[in-house]
């Protein structure tokens, strides 16, 4: 499992550098064509993780209410982003994969939920949750791209 969490890790680092190379103009930008931002897309994937792995699994997560509501699956861009959310984001890239991999060392995922993915995969465990997590990353790291040749 550490590979997985490696490749978390490193797809977040890609992520923190749009963050913090782009301006908050930039990253709030949504483009014609395109119904969501960088912003929203980097905090989406945040979101995603915690509701796959936590939720699912019966466990609280670490990220408050509100920001799950702004940016779970279904949602879209509703308001620019300020600095301080950038900022919350930032540390929450790193900060929850770090507490995913302690509690998954300390076998706290006893439990899990199945749901079924828009893939039309089905996920039975927190090993296919954070496996899948990987891959929803993978296509918001490819809308960011497509993004940023937009902006």
């Amino acid at each position: 499992m550490d590979f997985a969490f490696d490749t978390t890790l490193k797809n977040r680092t890609i992520f923190k550098q749009f963050l913090e190379d782009f301006s908050l103009e930039q990253l709030n930008k949504v483009p014609k064509g395109f119904n969501n931002n960088i912003f929203w897309n980097v905090a989406h994937t945040v979101v995603t993780q915690q509701l796959l792995v936590y939720k699912l699994s019966g466990l609280p997560m670490v990220i408050a209410d509100d920001l799950v509501e702004a940016y779970k699956k279904g949602t879209k861009t509703e308001h620019n982003a300020t600095q301080t959310e950038v900022d919350l984001i930032k540390d929450l890239l790193f900060s929850t994969i770090e507490k995913t991999k302690e509690d998954y060392d300390n076998n706290l995922f006893k439990s899990y939920n199945e749901y079924t993915v828009s893939t039309k995969s089905t996920l039975t465990n927190v090993d296919e949750a954070i496996a899948f997590n990987n891959f929803h990353e993978g296509i918001h790291l490819g809308y960011i791209l497509a993004l940023k040749k937009n902006i």
